[in-house]
């Protein structure tokens, strides 16, 4: 069995951080240690962009019919990458599709035809981390597969829930911790075993946010 996407009362839960909701969004329970548990409790969409999508977008129309947005979703986990170091955790400066493809007809390669978005979608960075580029796919990206892509970290949900959170007129922030790459992956342990590390690092990026929101610093 799967997991199933964290709800209670048929609504996704935001933690009030400094009098912002936040909702927190993550794909699976893996990625979710003992660190991040001690902070908040995340919507978990399952893997992918199709899942993250259908999620998010069943938890914000949710929250919108009740009046209960977020002021901020944050979207964190893990992400591939070789040119960011292994362990180490990155703001998302903006996020692309690599799947969308319709050059053919004359649209720019990562633009949904027929929408106003640019190709890289800007998120917002409220923490003193740096960062980075982030390309969203429905495919895991591992050796020689890095040259192809545009972008310093890779994962398969970020995009999704980006344009999730446009149609609500939510921003986005997104936090990825590098668990594989520059090399081929071993398999899913070359995934999980960095996964404890990425945990409490995460979890101290939160307590970044947490600092900023409870200051004077507006999103």
């Amino acid at each position: 069995m799967g997991e199933w996407p964290r709800w209670e009362n048929g609504l996704a839960d935001c933690e009030i951080i400094g009098r912002h909701r936040i909702l927190f969004v993550m794909a699976v329970g893996a990625e979710y240690g003992v660190h991040l548990q001690r902070r908040f409790t995340p919507l978990l969409t399952g893997v992918g962009p199709i899942e993250a999508a259908i999620t998010t977008g069943i938890a914000l129309a949710d929250m919108a019919r009740s009046k209960t947005l977020p002021d901020l979703v944050v979207s964190l986990g893990s992400a591939g990458s070789r040119a960011c170091a292994l362990g180490e955790i990155y703001q998302v400066a903006s996020v692309s599709w690599r799947d969308m493809d319709a050059s053919a007809l004359g649209f720019p390669k990562g633009v949904t035809p027929f929408l106003d978005h640019p190709a890289d979608i800007p998120l917002v960075t409220p923490i003193d981390l740096k960062a980075v580029r982030l390309s969203t796919g429905a495919n895991i990206v591992t050796g020689d597969a890095y040259a192809a892509i545009d972008a310093d970290m890779v994962d398969m949900e970020t995009f999704a829930v980006a344009r999730v959170c446009q149609n609500f007129n939510v921003p986005l922030m997104g936090l990825r911790g590098v668990s594989d790459g520059p090399g081929d992956l071993d398999g899913i342990r070359g995934w999980t075993e960095l996964l404890s590390v990425l945990d409490e690092r995460l979890a101290a990026a939160v307590d970044q946010l947490a600092a900023a929101l409870s200051s004077t610093r507006a999103l």
